[in-house]
């Protein structure tokens, strides 16, 4: 069974920092590109930031560049999200998702395109 489990979240003061994981089981995690996506309420998915396989290839929103940055750990099938330079703006349930497709990718966000995603982490930036 494919299970996604973040952590991490929390409140932070603006300009503080949060580093978010997500443990992956119940798939080779070391296949398949890897997501996280936020969600402010009342509000649709954003896409934050991919990674593909190996961990050479990403991508950010610009929203987050240059102040987040995702990492993955293959041989403990663990996802991240260091986030810094936080802003009330990044308040949201912070979620990672797997993509369908084993070696696949698509730095166009589709969440049709991904089948598990996490329960989600709430992470709220407020003074």
């Amino acid at each position: 069974e494919v299970q996604l489990v973040e952590s991490g979240g929390g409140l932070v003061q603006p300009g503080g920092s949060l580093t978010l994981s997500c443990s992956a089981s119940g798939f080779t995690f070391s296949n398949y590109l890897m997501s996280w996506v936020r969600q402010v309420p009342g509000k649709g998915l954003e896409w934050v930031a991919s990674i593909k396989y190996r961990g050479h290839d990403i991508r950010y929103a610009d929203s987050v560049v240059g102040r987040f940055t995702i990492s993955r750990d293959n041989a403990k099938n663990m996802l991240y999200l260091q986030m810094n330079s936080l802003k009330p703006e990044d308040t949201a349930v912070y979620y990672c998702a797997k993509y369908i497709n084993a070696f696949g990718s698509s730095w166009y966000f589709n969440q049709e395109d991904y089948d598990y995603w996490g329960q989600g982490t709430q992470v709220t930036v407020s003074s």
